[in-house]
């Protein structure tokens, strides 16, 4: 049987069984003995839970009262379909890390997660589940390559798949799986626009400061600019995005670490002075060689500079 709870209650269910066992999502399934991307729609609410799993996560029924209805368990088909035949390939499900926020941050800037429901030629319903993170094919090339192919994989524990795009001049790195894309939107990336979901920092990093510091690295690696002001001997450092959530959190944790940086202007926010630049470079830095071998051309700690 499937069970239709009071919109909110499904979610609550699960969360407050998990934190009051003090159990990361991996230990949570693994009790459980259910996967991830089984897990994830009933957090999300996107599915109905089944009996069986509610009755373990609800042994005194504290929850019962907040239950509408009860279903038949092949409901979901006869109305369309909340089972998807998308891939569900195993994947490792990491724990909160500085790694994970610098993944986080580079997903922010140029990545994107994407969800797609179709039905095929046997009205069954399918979908296509990834995540893509693009770049320069000259300029970003060793950072995709060497350095986020190798971050996704490490966490993951995948095989990413390395692509060009015939119509650009640009690469990506893909990886694809219903249980990723449901790890992504569980710690706050949700699939589609970015702009349009106004997605920013999430909690679990901004309450963190070394995830947060890692985050802002992986913002600065794909969304930052580094160069010499024309016709001054002076330097900024420069985050682009269309975003203004984004862009207002990207402030606000700058400014939480420390580091003085402009208002915002337009689709910009600037450092400037050299004491916050090397500030900068200090509590964040890069990880892209496009930015670093600029920045290496400053000497910031030169008293001429």
């Amino acid at each position: 049987m499937r069970l239709k709870f009071v919109n909110g209650k499904q979610r609550e269910l699960i969360n407050s069984f998990r934190i009051e066992n003090k159990l990361s999502w991996n230990k949570f399934c693994d009790l459980l003995n259910v996967k991830y991307g089984k897990i994830m729609p009933y957090f999300n609410e996107s599915s109905l839970i089944d009996e069986e799993l509610y009755k373990k996560l609800d042994k005194k029924g504290n929850y019962s009262k907040y239950i509408l209805e009860k279903l038949e368990e092949n409901w979901g088909k006869r109305k369309g379909g909340i089972n998807s035949r998308g891939s569900t390939n195993k994947i490792n499900l990491p724990e909160d890390s500085k790694e994970l926020a610098e993944f986080y941050g580079i997903m922010l800037g140029d990545g994107n997660s994407y969800k797609r429901s179709f039905y095929n030629s046997r009205k069954n319903k399918s979908g296509t589940y990834s995540i893509k993170i693009v770049g320069d094919s000259v300029k970003d090339k060793d950072y995709l390559f060497n350095h986020v192919k190798p971050l996704i994989d490490n966490l993951f524990k995948i095989d990413s798949k390395l692509g060009k795009f015939n119509s650009s001049n640009a690469i990506f790195v893909q990886a694809n799986g219903i249980e990723l894309v449901n790890f992504l939107e569980g710690k706050g990336f949700k699939p589609g626009n970015k702009i349009t979901n106004q997605l920013g920092i999430p909690e679990w990093i901004k309450k963190e400061e070394n995830y947060l510091r890692s985050c802002l690295r992986g913002l600065y690696d794909t969304d930052g600019s580094v160069y010499k002001i024309t016709n001054q001997n002076s330097h900024q450092i420069c985050f682009t995005n269309y975003n203004l959530c984004l862009l207002n959190d990207v402030r606000a944790s700058l400014i939480k670490l420390g580091i003085n940086c402009s208002n915002i202007s337009k689709h910009d926010v600037y450092i400037t002075k050299k004491s916050e630049l090397r500030k900068f470079l200090k509590l964040i830095g890069f990880s892209n060689n496009r930015h670093l071998s600029k920045v290496k051309m400053w000497k910031l700690d030169s008293p001429m500079v």
